[in-house]
């Protein structure tokens, strides 16, 4: 019998897995860079942003850069470790 008890759910969406796959590896990632790394459109990645904010998953730093408002993400250390708990389940999962 397979126990999926241990997926989490905030990370069932392609979009959210992208985005902590990105935030994994990066410091800071704005908001442009992530919209074109994963090649979404502005309000998928603001709506699935703001669901992994909530869940205090991610930071979300907005800031004005000249004249221009800039919006940049990071991964928590709760948001890494539930991440990588989730990568783990799944791995059990596959069997590896």
């Amino acid at each position: 019998m397979i126990n999926i008890s241990k997926l989490n759910k905030e990370f069932e969406s392609r979009v959210r897995l992208g985005i902590m796959s990105v935030l994994m590896v990066n410091d800071w990632v704005d908001f442009t860079e992530m919209k074109n790394l994963l090649q979404i459109t502005d309000g998928n990645l603001a709506s699935h942003s703001t669901a992994l904010e909530k869940s205090k998953y991610i930071e979300v730093k907005k800031e004005f850069v000249g004249k221009k408002p800039k919006t940049s993400y990071r991964a928590t250390v709760s948001g890494k470790k539930a991440f990588s708990e989730h990568l783990t389940a799944l791995e059990k999962l596959l069997g590896r």
